[in-house]
């Protein structure tokens, strides 16, 4: 993942998002649903129904950025809860990236080994 810059607040979006949202969707998401500033330069994190795609929308200060990223096995990790965010941090997001279970560091799938 891009270095983020020091300071730089990771927030997870609770419950499902709508996947087919673009940039502005999820930045009016952030804003309305989370009341957070999407242009703040912190990172918003969502997750689809399914939980094997998540998007980070990011304000660099110069554009806006959306990240995509699916996981071919296994699932995103994400709270129970419907409405609100959770932040997170650096170490933490990038667990969730891997797939890993950010509360307690352990993979969501075994890899197998080929013979």
């Amino acid at each position: 993942m891009i270095a983020l810059p020091t300071g730089t607040r990771i927030w997870l979006a609770a419950g499902i998002t709508d996947m087919r949202r673009g940039m502005d969707g999820l930045a009016a998401l952030a804003q309305v649903a989370l009341e957070q500033d999407p242009f703040s330069g912190h990172v918003f994190a969502f997750r689809g129904r399914r939980g094997d795609l998540v998007k980070l929308l990011w304000w660099s200060g110069d554009g806006m950025n959306l990240y995509v990223k699916r996981l071919e096995r296994g699932r995103f990790i994400w709270p129970q809860a419907d409405t609100g965010c959770i932040h997170l941090s650096a170490a933490q997001l990038s667990m969730l990236l891997e797939g890993i279970d950010w509360r307690r560091p352990e993979r969501t799938w075994k890899p197998t080994c080929a013979a």
